[in-house]
């Protein structure tokens, strides 16, 4: 985009994030106010989105009540999306917490946080998660672990899904792509390797015409016997998370960083 304009962009990108400090203060109080609390965090969301020149395009119903929404993983703007449709907790890594503003929102309504330097906490933030869909709330999870840029996408770990299955409730593929005006893939939201957030901000501010695209599948039943695995493996597919995805322009494709192997999750993963 051209200099003004992008100048444009960031300041009223840096406005809207600083009533979101206004509206961390307002939804603390409205934990009782549910509706209240979702209708202020989705118009902030899609504030920032609007301010930021990115256009949300939803296909499909997100499922109401109890549900695992299970979603590929490329930036810190799928947290953002998923906020601007159907706020929920969410299955995050604990430097989201710490993040200006977004941190603190995502955090409200019983966001479960997982340190992935002690995986040996894994199955107790499946029982959290599991806690939260018997009260009949969504909650969102990126089985992939990690973010993802290019052709190739992470594999569904199954964690996530033994929460769906111990709840009783059902799990919804969500696929996520960032388009160009001309509906190819843009990897300018991309947040992935050694990439910083403010980076990142600008990368997507600079974007012409970009497009969010969240598409909502058929939830999948998880009450006829299946196992998590073989339920990450159709989620997987219906997402159509790797190999299989639409071929990325722009940024060559980096992958996802290592992580550490931690003795006695492995049956968890």
């Amino acid at each position: 985009m051209p200099a003004p304009l992008r100048l444009l962009r960031g300041a009223g990108s840096f406005g809207v994030l600083l009533t979101g400090i206004a509206v961390v203060v307002l939804v603390r109080g409205w934990d009782r106010a549910p509706r209240l609390r979702d209708a202020a965090l989705r118009f902030w969301t899609r504030s920032l989105l609007t301010a930021m020149g990115v256009r949300l395009r939803v296909v499909g119903v997100p499922a109401p009540g109890s549900v695992l929404r299970v979603a590929n993983h490329i930036s810190w703007l799928d947290i953002v999306l998923f906020t601007a449709v159907r706020p929920g907790p969410m299955l995050a890594k604990t430097e989201v917490r710490d993040w200006p503003v977004l941190g603190p929102l995502t955090g409200r309504g019983g966001t479960v946080y997982i340190d992935r330097d002690h995986l040996r906490q894994l199955p107790d933030r499946v029982a959290e998660m599991a806690a939260v869909l018997r009260s009949g709330r969504p909650i969102t999870a990126f089985p992939e672990g990690s973010t993802w840029c290019g052709e190739a996408g992470g594999r569904f770990r199954p964690a996530a899904f033994q929460a769906a299955i111990d709840a009783a409730a059902p799990v919804q593929p969500v696929t996520i792509r960032y388009r160009q005006p001309d509906g190819r893939l843009c990897t300018a939201p991309a947040y992935v390797g050694d990439d910083e957030l403010l980076p990142s901000i600008r990368r997507v501010v600079a974007a012409r015409g970009l497009v969010a695209e969240v598409t909502f599948h058929s939830p999948m039943p998880t009450d006829n016997g299946t196992d998590r695995r073989l339920l990450a493996r159709r989620a997987q597919a219906a997402v159509g998370s790797g190999p299989e995805a639409d071929h990325v322009v722009g940024r060559p494709y980096v992958p996802a960083r290592q992580r550490p192997q931690v003795a006695g999750t492995a049956a968890w993963r």
